[in-house]
């Protein structure tokens, strides 16, 4: 007895197509609100840490890491010993991404965490004290006086980035650093109070062009305040 073997319908083949498309459609939907999700969170970081700052001055009536009084005015608080003679001057000193436990901007998150504005581990010995960005990258501050990102030349020139002080987050892909500037500020990477540098950035050097910024890089992203 022969069997024919019977092949699929074009109406078949057309619900097998749809529901593809649906698959697809819900997978592509899901990572865009990921992404835009992600790109919330990055915002957020950079507009709660003035809340930080304007909190602990209202209550101490001193600057985060910058208090020369810390430890009186919160219990447990280191009080900073360098960058040396800074201290008290109300200006955060010391690099946004330093090591240095002493430095006014490595203790500024002790003091709010201790202060009741922040959350995270107090001890500047606890491997998580530094926070992290969504992607994982490091978030610190320092001051705005500092020069982290330097003008550019040409014409018209851009002025570097200044502030009382500046904000910067880590590790952060390109196409969310170009739609937090969106979301933050002028859209445009290299002008404004959110600039994109590379990761291996120069202490001085200009920002980023938003046309030299690729989707799929990492970026530390800062904005100054």
């Amino acid at each position: 007895m022969r069997h024919h073997q019977r092949g699929f319908t074009l109406i078949e083949i057309a619900i097998v197509l749809v529901i593809i498309g649906l698959l697809l459609g819900g997978v592509l939907k899901g990572q865009e609100l990921i992404n835009s999700a992600k790109v919330k969170n990055f915002a957020q970081d950079f507009r709660n840490i003035p809340l930080f700052i304007y909190g602990y001055q209202d209550k101490y009536k001193a600057i985060p890491g910058d208090d020369a009084a810390a430890n009186v005015h919160v219990t447990g608080a280191t009080t900073a010993t360098t960058p040396s003679g800074t201290i008290g001057n109300g200006v955060i000193n010391g690099n946004w991404n330093t090591t240095t436990k002493t430095d006014e901007s490595y203790l500024f998150w002790q003091h709010v965490r201790l202060a009741g504005l922040a959350a995270g581990p107090t001890s500047v010995d606890d491997p998580t004290y530094i926070p992290k960005n969504a992607e994982g990258g490091i978030i610190g501050i320092e001051s705005g006086l500092n020069g982290y990102i330097g003008p550019t030349t040409g014409t018209p020139a851009v002025l570097g980035m200044t502030g009382s002080y500046v904000i910067c987050s880590s590790s952060i892909l390109g196409k969310f650093a170009k739609q937090l500037d969106i979301t933050l500020d002028d859209g445009n990477t290299q002008t404004g109070s959110l600039r994109v540098v590379e990761s291996n950035h120069t202490r001085g050097d200009p920002a980023l062009a938003t046309t030299s910024v690729a989707d799929d890089n990492s970026y530390i992203v800062c904005m100054s305040m």
